[in-house]
């Protein structure tokens, strides 16, 4: 018994950290509480990560464990330059409505962060990590599995895709739906899987983990089946370059097949592609800008949004050609009944001038328009960020100053912590990068390797951030840093074992 306590007091924050490995992916996303005027919530995770930092913070105390500081300060800066841009926000510049959301996106940030430097301060021995690392490929596993459950055996889903969704319902996903497995969407998940594969492989070739082979091959299906375009994009730019990196040109070509096979074989991912912009012939109001797309909305096609490129006169006409008369006539008739219900016309003379002003402002163009996703961040959430950044480009407008969502997390940190806690944020993460690279190389090969598979993980979601706000989504956020905190402290390990053997021999 005396022995058991040992080890659990020795090992409690490892073993901790271990369950917080599986629980922040495979934990479905079920409100405990529901915060006032935002559809984001205390969760289970956020429980257990309090019990964890309370954990470690004691054994810091009792000496049991060391805290790693590597890049302590540059976290800290990054901290208060949010707590600056949230104060600026609240009291002077008066951008953040409610202070308690402002106060929460902040401690958020903070929250999914510190986990890093539990996870570099585990690693004791060569061993912690690589049962660290056995337990996060793990649960990459078991999230794919029900990932595919979902798609074939009908597995239940928790998604916070909207202010609904978000109180917790259980979904039963229809054959049509994007998969999210215990992910709040399919671009969650879709961003979980591209970082875990480029590590996947060079975990397969220079840690012998065999088992990766499968991982890869049905996190790759998994992949598909979100239809995320963005994460495809990145996993291909990032998993080729990487296996022409490490010199794997075999497994590159069973690489390149089976992702082309699968990418064109489900068709779904292939389809979405194709619609990302479209020929089309619209109507446009010339008077106000109001834009009309004749289109069909049904749950298997991406609809067009209302951002466009008007083509020459001497352009092709798309095809199917819009029957403009009937599609004028449509869009007027509907006008005309809004505008009578809201009381904005009543008398048929009033109709009549209605009529006439519509059907003489609007008019067929030939155009190209994106789908409705790229659309809404061209036309909304982009400029939104933007607008907030030209406000203030050192301080931003302050966290949670421009909603929840931005799709894009370079233009999210302009606009909330302007110039200052974008650069910040920015060095932590090329300083991550830069001291695995300068430790590798003190180390064998095969750990050098190993470095070169997280940085490639990293920059794929650094592209997954162009297009939405993956920093900020909370599986993704919490695997990464304590994913990227567990390679500091093996590196920072190897470090000291080189340095120990050095003064041994003199």
């Amino acid at each position: 018994m005396k022995r058991l306590l040992k080890f659990l007091d020795n090992n409690l924050i490892k073993i901790l950290l271990m369950g917080f490995i599986f629980l922040v992916p495979l934990w479905p996303k079920l409100p405990i509480k529901m915060i006032n005027y935002t559809y984001i919530a205390v969760r289970l995770e956020d429980l257990y990560l309090v019990v964890m930092t309370l954990a470690f913070f004691i054994q810091l105390i009792r000496k049991k464990e060391k805290l790693n500081k590597t890049f302590l300060i540059l976290f800290v800066l990054f901290w208060l330059a949010l707590f600056i841009s949230t104060a600026w926000g609240i009291f002077i510049s008066k951008t953040i409505v409610y202070y308690h959301l402002g106060l929460l996106h902040s401690l958020r940030r903070v929250e999914y962060m510190i986990v890093f430097f539990i996870a570099a301060s585990v690693i004791k021995k060569k061993k912690d990590f690589f049962h660290l690392m056995t337990g996060y490929f793990l649960a990459v596993f078991l999230i794919v599995l029900y990932g595919l459950g979902q798609r074939f055996l009908g597995f239940p889903a928790v998604q916070t895709m909207n202010p609904e969704y978000a109180k917790g319902y259980i979904l039963y996903l229809t054959p049509e739906t994007r998969i999210s497995s215990t992910f709040a969407g399919h671009y969650d998940l879709a961003s979980y899987i591209i970082f875990a594969i480029p590590l996947m492989f060079v975990f397969l070739f220079f840690a012998k983990k065999r088992s990766n082979l499968l991982f890869y091959i049905l996190a790759l299906l998994v992949l598909v089946y979100t239809s995320s375009r963005i994460s495809f994009v990145a996993y291909v730019i990032t998993a080729f370059l990487l296996l022409i990196i490490i010199r794997k040109y075999l497994f590159l070509f069973f690489a390149v097949v089976l992702t082309v096979g699968m990418f064109f074989s489900t068709g779904e991912l292939a389809n979405r592609f194709m619609k990302t912009v479209q020929i089309r012939r619209i109507l446009v109001n010339e008077k106000t800008g109001s834009v009309y797309v004749s289109q069909n909305i049904t749950t298997k096609e991406l609809p067009a949004g209302t951002f466009y490129i008007k083509l020459n006169k001497k352009a092709p006409v798309p095809t199917p050609i819009l029957d403009v008369n009937t599609f004028k006539t449509q869009i007027v008739e509907q006008q005309i009944h809004e505008a009578t219900l809201s009381g904005k016309i009543s008398s048929k003379k009033q109709i009549e001038e209605l009529m006439k002003l519509l059907t003489t402002n609007i008019k067929p163009v030939n155009s190209i328009v994106s789908d409705i996703s790229f659309s809404t961040r061209l036309q909304v959430e982009w400029p939104r960020a933007i607008d907030a950044f030209l406000k203030n480009p050192v301080l931003g407008t302050g966290p949670s100053s421009i909603t929840e969502a931005t799709d894009n997390d370079f233009l999210r940190w302009l606009g909330e912590s302007g110039l200052l806690g974008t650069i910040l944020f920015l060095i932590i993460l090329f300083s991550i990068t830069f001291r695995l690279l300068k430790l590798s190389k003190k180390t064998s090969q095969d750990d050098r390797q190993l470095s070169i598979g997280f940085i490639f993980s990293l920059i794929a979601l650094l592209i997954n951030a162009t297009y939405i706000d993956v920093f900020e989504a909370s599986k993704v956020a919490y695997t990464f840093w304590t994913v990227a905190g567990l390679f500091v402290g093996y590196y920072s390990l190897k470090t000291l074992n080189t340095k120990s053997q050095i003064t041994n021999k003199l």
